[in-house]
């Protein structure tokens, strides 16, 4: 993985880049608000790995997980670590939530945004400007203390500041409030904490 590659993306990314890297292939795909990045944490991609050892040294992890800049980070939104699958969850019969189910949560969610910007030019969240989340994104005082605390213990940028409320904005569709609550802003935090765990 060369540094050049990923810092490449950083013009591609705005326009709606679909990016996925797995056992050194990547592949790319247009796709509109909706960008994902799916690198590995080290040279060998078993760093953390809970059944296999890591094979690599904490130089040559810390030298691969750099390649990766901050400025590429603050435009992921969700940086979450997928764990693989343990020998009986793969075997598990317990039935897991449907996809239509799911389907049917995030549509009604993305009605709630055309309803939201219908008289503005953007449909959903992820477009949103300074002057859309002043409206849309105002937080009570508890949120606020909870996002300002976050800023400064991750240091996050402005740019990480605004995809945080973006995405606490949509947590909060998806639930069906129309206040975004100090809760829909943990989890989006959350969603960002990855980087300065790794990458940092």
């Amino acid at each position: 993985m060369t540094t050049a590659w990923p810092e490449s993306l950083l013009r591609a990314y705005p326009a709606g880049l679909w990016l996925a890297r797995s056992a050194g292939r990547a592949g790319e795909r247009r796709k509109k608000s909706d960008d994902k990045k799916a690198p590995q944490e080290c040279p060998c991609g078993y760093f953390n790995d809970t059944r296999r050892q890591c094979l690599c040294t904490p130089t040559q992890i810390h030298r691969y997980l750099t390649k990766i800049s901050g400025p590429l980070l603050d435009r992921i939104d969700l940086q979450v670590e997928v764990a693989a699958l343990t020998t009986d969850e793969i075997s598990s019969t317990d039935p897991a939530e449907l996809s239509v189910s799911i389907r049917e949560r995030v549509e009604a969610a993305r009605q709630i945004q055309r309803e939201r910007f219908r008289r503005t030019r953007i449909q959903c969240n992820a477009e949103m400007a300074t002057q859309h989340m002043r409206r849309a994104c105002e937080l009570d005082p508890a949120s606020r203390k909870l996002l300002t605390h976050a800023i400064d213990r991750l240091a996050l940028s402005a740019r990480a500041h605004d995809r945080v409320l973006k995405v606490s904005r949509t947590i909060a569709d998806l639930a069906g409030c129309e206040r975004i609550e100090s809760g829909h802003v943990a989890e989006a935090v959350q969603y960002r904490a990855l980087d300065r765990g790794y990458f940092r």
